[in-house]
């Protein structure tokens, strides 16, 4: 059970060209000046090699959460194979890193797409049950970027396509910035108006300065006349591209600049070799529900849906959670906790 470095995690992860960003060296980098520590192991597995990065979270009495986002991944995976586990000895090997941080569980949220098999099960690994609480989105949409450019956009919808163009004609631009303040600053007016939590500017910046430093981010920030008025930040690794922030002010809203920054952020993943854009969050309904309800819901998600769909990409459901337990009573409050929450 070897404990990576940094630098022999990113030598795994260079063997691992579809590894997802939450399983990123940077990733763990920033979550571990964010309240986390990361932990890199690999393990060869009935004649393969399996690596995760697990990230810890203190709790009080010197305990701690497990949690692996979007992993494990097996070494020399190529792209349609991200739907695979490991056996119960790669567990094991996690299970005695967890029990040294006196974990009271690990959460894992797999990076593949769940699909229930013919007899119906789900798919949930011996030693795991299925968790009440994810912390990542359970749905997205991801657009494919294959193709030519002419192609990509005949497979949005017409309206989206038009926002798009009409943004330009109505004198927005858009560029490449450095400009975190002002970037932050959209975050808190996007947070106040749509009541949702932000990061620090901190967070943002360490994000930023994390992954740019590697040539897998940029931050777009479009202005009309001078005035910043809407920003997105990216990321890429591998062949896929993640807009996670996005931060617009009120005015101007009416030239649409969300829809040409999308399509900016779309470009720029296709020349940092990308095939897919993941939009990254949408309701947890199935599709659907999804087309029958979201011209007539606005609480929630569903705004963010319905902007989104109109990029033409296919709402993906992802497996998971599921909790491996090691100290069940406090485990039982976790879950009282998580149930409190949801009322």
């Amino acid at each position: 059970m070897p404990i990576l470095s940094l630098n022999e995690w990113k030598e795994f992860l260079s063997e691992c060209p579809n590894a997802h960003l939450l399983q990123t060296g940077a990733w763990g980098e920033l979550k571990s000046n964010f309240g986390w520590q990361a932990v890199r192991m690999s393990a060869a597995n009935g004649g393969e090699n399996w690596g995760a990065q697990i990230l810890f979270r203190k709790l009080p009495l010197g305990l701690s959460l497990a949690y692996i986002p979007k992993g494990p991944l097996l070494k020399g995976i190529v792209r349609g194979e991200r739907d695979k586990l490991p056996d119960q000895s790669f567990w094991e090997e996690v299970d005695q890193i967890c029990r040294s941080k006196r974990a009271v569980f690990l959460k894992v949220e797999p990076d593949y797409i769940f699909r229930e098999n013919k007899n119906n099960e789900t798919g949930i690994p011996a030693g795991f049950q299925e968790s009440l609480h994810a912390i990542q989105p359970m749905r997205t949409i991801i657009v494919d970027l294959i193709g030519n450019e002419e192609e990509i956009l005949a497979r949005m919808k017409q309206k989206t396509r038009y926002n798009i163009r009409l943004a330009s004609k109505k004198g927005v631009k858009v560029s490449p910035s450095e400009d975190l303040e002002t970037f932050f600053e959209l975050m808190q007016s996007t947070g106040e108006r749509d009541q949702f939590g932000i990061h620090s500017l901190e967070y943002y910046r360490t994000a930023y300065n994390l992954f740019k430093s590697e040539g897998n981010c940029e931050l777009l920030l479009a202005s009309f006349e001078g005035e910043p008025i809407a920003a997105v930040m990216v990321f890429a690794a591998g062949n896929r591209c993640w807009y996670l922030y996005g931060a617009s002010q009120s005015r101007h809203r009416e030239r649409m600049p969300t829809y040409l920054l999308q399509w900016e952020g779309m470009k720029w993943a296709r020349n940092a070799s990308c095939e897919q854009y993941d939009l990254w969050g949408i309701p947890d309904y199935d599709q659907e529900i999804l087309e029958a309800e979201f011209t007539s819901r606005s609480d929630g998600l569903w705004g963010v849906y319905r902007f989104k769909r109109g990029f033409g990409g296919e709402v993906t459901h992802s497996a998971g959670p599921w909790d491996r337990i090691y100290q069940p009573l406090l485990y039982n409050i976790y879950l009282r906790w998580v149930a409190r929450g949801t009322e």
